[in-house]
């Protein structure tokens, strides 16, 4: 059977008052130069819970509890070539509590790390990411967004 599929990834908003956690991406082949949030896809048989905390570990280094993922939006979104690489959902949660220090876990991916205000990003930031961090910093974040159609 030749269905529809989309591909599912957790983004992790880690916040600190009104400052977010940002990542430069590097020789990933996806948006290298952009600042990201930490995220990744979910993989087979993994929640989007889990993903989120695996992605998070993975990538700065620090654990969170699943029960203090707070749910921001999904997305769905689409770069409109039809080709399944492009259908995704993206679910995005916030945390202000973790255990151990953010550091860069992957140097080859990632070729910085920071702290910044909602209201005073890094430039630039891979755009539909920007969109929800716009929303958070603004107060208005709709439970689902779709992006592309």
């Amino acid at each position: 059977m030749d269905g529809f599929q989309v591909i599912p990834a957790a983004y992790v908003v880690l916040r600190r008052g009104d400052e977010v956690l940002m990542l430069l991406r590097a020789n990933t082949g996806y948006m290298d130069g952009y600042w990201a949030v930490p995220a990744g896809h979910v993989e087979r048989g993994e929640s989007v819970l889990e993903a989120a905390r695996r992605e998070v570990r993975e990538e700065v280094g620090v654990e969170i509890d699943p029960a203090d993922l707070v749910p921001l939006t999904a997305m769905h979104r689409t770069g409109g070539t039809g080709l399944p690489i492009d259908e995704r959902v993206d679910f995005f949660f916030t945390t202000s509590r973790w255990t151990g220090e953010p550091r860069i876990v992957e140097p080859d991916k990632a070729a910085g790390l920071d702290w910044y205000s909602l209201d005073k990003l890094p430039d630039p930031v891979v755009p539909h990411e920007a969109r929800v961090l716009a929303g958070v910093r603004d107060g208005e974040l709709p439970a689902v967004i779709a992006e592309g159609f």
